[in-house]
């Protein structure tokens, strides 16, 4: 459960191993879901509060983990300053702050934590590759990037915040305030923090570092995307799942009166 990386033989991506824990993700979502929909917004703000502190919990014991077994040299391992880390500040902020502060955690949540949760469950890049399925980093990251997927969901299916398009501006400030401190201490300590500075290899990145030769085009074109990205995609497609449910709505409506 805690071992070192290595010493039991890992699940691999795109293996029986990585399935399963996929299946299992999407289960607990859509019953999690299923029972909480339905929820009002204070409720809402309760399951997030409820949910932000067992995360914080869990990724001090991870940090303390990393720390041990690996080395505190090795930042990369544990430093929460990645993209994903941002569930734990976006829930903060959402859980505990007021008025526009709040509102920055509240837009990370109906947006980028969709994204982000999504794709780490698809590409587990730093869990599954190196250690076995039932290690705490496996069961951590998929608990962890669920929960993202999760409280994104229900935020927008319960309606505890109406997005809006210049919304964009409280997900760039939470990004980018990220982006510059990993920065910062990828300079400092040659650390690779929010994939920004150097290559990932065997991940998608090593296609986009590839092809601007890692210049400082490849720094630019990674921090762009993390701040603009998981914001508009996500805007899209809820602005056009409720444009449809309002035409069906009016539709239904129209028939009745007839």
């Amino acid at each position: 459960m805690f071992s070192k990386s290595g010493v039991y033989e890992a699940c691999g991506m795109f293996t029986i191993g990585h399935f399963v824990l996929i299946g299992i993700t999407v289960i607990a979502i859509i019953i999690s879901l299923k029972l909480t929909r339905k929820k009002s917004k204070e409720q809402v703000h309760k399951i997030i509060t409820c949910l932000t502190i067992p995360i914080c919990i869990l990724e001090i014991v991870k940090i303390i983990f990393n720390i041990t077994i690996n080395s505190v040299k090795n930042i990369n391992t544990y430093v929460p300053l990645y993209y994903c880390s941002m569930l734990i500040y976006a829930g903060l902020l959402s859980s505990f702050g007021k008025g526009k502060v709040r509102r920055i955690g509240d837009v990370f949540l109906a947006t980028g934590s969709i994204v982000g949760g999504i794709v780490f469950v698809l590409f587990p890049t730093t869990s599954i590759p190196s250690y076995p399925i039932f290690h705490f980093i496996s069961l951590h990251s998929f608990f962890f990037h669920g929960t993202m997927i999760y409280l994104g969901l229900l935020v927008n299916i319960t309606n505890y915040i109406e997005l809006k398009k210049d919304d964009i501006k409280y997900f760039v400030a939470l990004v980018g305030t990220i982006c510059v401190f990993a920065l910062i201490v990828n300079n400092i300590f040659d650390s690779n923090l929010m994939f920004i500075s150097k290559n990932f290899p065997n991940s998608p990145l090593e296609i986009i570092y590839n092809l601007t030769n890692g210049t400082i085009l490849y720094n630019l074109i990674m921090i762009s995307v993390q701040l603009t990205l998981p914001f508009y995609v996500p805007y899209w497609i809820i602005k056009k799942v409720k444009k449809v449910k309002i035409e069906e709505a009016e539709v239904k409506e129209t028939i009745e009166a007839c």
